[in-house]
């Protein structure tokens, strides 16, 4: 008869992966299979939203699908099992495990290495996150890498373990049982976590703990004799009228975009210089491009013709494609260009960019520029393709304003808003004609670019896009 322990050793638990670098979590968009499937080694089982991109999990096993850990919209700690796989090809359990509880903690299967090649399954010890209605899991150990981690893991566990770390377990002990985000809320809001109860699994303090001892009133400190105490009160909870009101979780590309542009409007200084130009001429080259048999079926519009002019101008003053190292406190000139294209999409703001984009020719820029579009219009851009970039051109002349003040996208150095293309009243040899016109503004670190060097910057552009012919002079 197959023993428990023969049935558990079976099966396989397919983690969450870092699909990126460094990220913590990811949402589970969408299963593509369901418990009692065969999946086969790199089959697609799930698509995922990180910070960063949506992308497709292929499972590294051969087998039946025995549990779905978590249902669909549910956000998941980088290492936490969130799918289960009976390799020997045995019948599944009959109820999913995204509604059932863990197996007892004996029962669990040893932890496995990674196997996806680029993914680095985290070492760090997760718990799933409490849900309405679910029990929360028992933690399996991932790690083995030193002592210390062992007594750690074991720590948050629950469970004993012998190890020569147990010199310190009596430090251990003594510190409060929180994740790191719980103790940066802590941090934040100015508790002392010594003061709180848990209330998660085995003595774990959760975010809803932390909020519960800000909640709670402090002892009043002594006062000198017939001192009058003015009593403020407790401020109402916040109410919402939800027949009209609707909320919306920020998450995945929203949430890092929203963080990513705090932290560049907060850390970098920004400048911002504006330029209006007559482009008739360039949207006259276009329209001959466009006839072009080298550009057949390639992407041409004005936004190429303004990257070129960009990419150029940056030839012509390099210091300007750089970055700023606030660790070692120094200016990291780049000697290549990788140029980020803001990319508006359904899942939020995003700036993928073109690698190298400095020595491609224009047909080359044209075909990148395609492919880019694209693949963020399908939501396939790859967290590497957001990696990288050095400076951006973001388009707000597609949705008819005319310019903007960009922030920086974080760690590059200038970033370009185009401004709508529209037909204007303008001095043109001596006279006032329609003319095609636009305006440019460049925001850049004034850390590292002074006023000299982003007004050369700018001028260039905008004289390029006057006479384009400025592309084959100064290119």
């Amino acid at each position: 008869m197959t023993t428990m322990t023969e049935v558990e050793a079976s099966v396989r638990e397919f983690k969450m992966p870092d699909v990126g670098e460094g990220l913590t979590e990811a949402e589970i968009l969408k299963w593509y299979v369901q418990v009692g499937d065969t999946v086969t080694d790199g089959q697609v089982v799930c698509e995922v939203e990180t910070a960063k991109a949506a992308v497709e999990l292929p499972i590294p096993y051969d087998g039946v699908v025995r549990e779905l850990r978590f249902p669909e919209g549910t956000t998941v700690d980088v290492g936490t099992s969130i799918i289960a796989v009976d390799v020997s090809g045995g019948a599944p359990a009959e109820t999913p495990a995204a509604a059932a509880p863990e197996p007892p903690a004996e029962e669990k299967p040893t932890a496995r290495t990674p196997v996806l090649v680029g993914y680095g399954v985290s070492t760090s010890a997760t718990k799933r996150r409490p849900r309405k209605g679910a029990e929360i899991p028992a933690q399996e150990a991932v790690s083995a890498t030193g002592a210390a981690v062992a007594a750690v893991q074991a720590e948050l566990n629950g469970h004993a373990t012998a190890t020569p770390a147990e010199t310190g377990s009596a430090v251990a002990q003594s510190r409060p049982l929180a994740k790191p985000p719980v103790r940066k809320l802590a941090k934040d809001l100015g508790v002392d976590l010594a003061t709180v109860t848990p209330s998660g699994p085995d003595g774990v303090i959760t975010r809803e703990d932390v909020h519960a001892a800000v909640a709670v009133p402090q002892a009043p400190a002594p006062t000198a004799p017939r001192a009058q105490v003015q009593v403020v009160p407790a401020a109402a909870p916040a109410t919402y009228d939800t027949s009209r009101e609707t909320r919306v979780p920020v998450k995945g590309v929203r949430k890092a975009t929203a963080a990513a542009m705090v932290g560049s409007a907060f850390t970098a200084p920004h400048v911002t210089e504006f330029v209006t130009v007559d482009v008739t001429r360039t949207m006259k080259l276009v329209e001959e491009l466009k006839q072009d048999k080298e550009l057949q079926g390639l992407r041409v519009n004005p936004l190429l013709l303004i990257a070129k002019a960009l990419l150029v101008a940056i030839k012509r003053n390099p210091d300007i494609n750089a970055s700023w190292d606030e660790a070692a406190q120094e200016i990291v000139l780049k000697h290549y260009v990788n140029l980020g294209i803001a990319a508006a999409t359904p899942r939020g703001l995003i700036v993928p960019n073109i690698k190298d984009a400095h020595a491609k020719t224009l047909p080359q820029l044209a075909e990148s520029l395609g492919e880019l579009v694209a693949t963020a219009r399908d939501g396939k851009t790859s967290p590497a393709a957001m990696q990288g970039g050095t400076v951006t051109i973001t388009n707000v002349g597609v949705f008819g304003i005319d310019t903007g003040t960009p922030i920086l996208n974080p760690g590059e150095s200038a970033i370009l808003a185009v401004g709508t293309i529209k037909l204007q009243p303008w001095v043109h040899k001596g006279k006032v004609k329609p003319r095609q016109v636009t305006t440019l503004a460049l925001s850049f670190d004034h850390r590292l670019v002074d006023g000299e060097l982003g007004s050369k910057v700018l001028a260039d552009v905008a004289a390029i896009l006057e006479q384009p012919k400025r592309l084959i002079t100064w290119g």
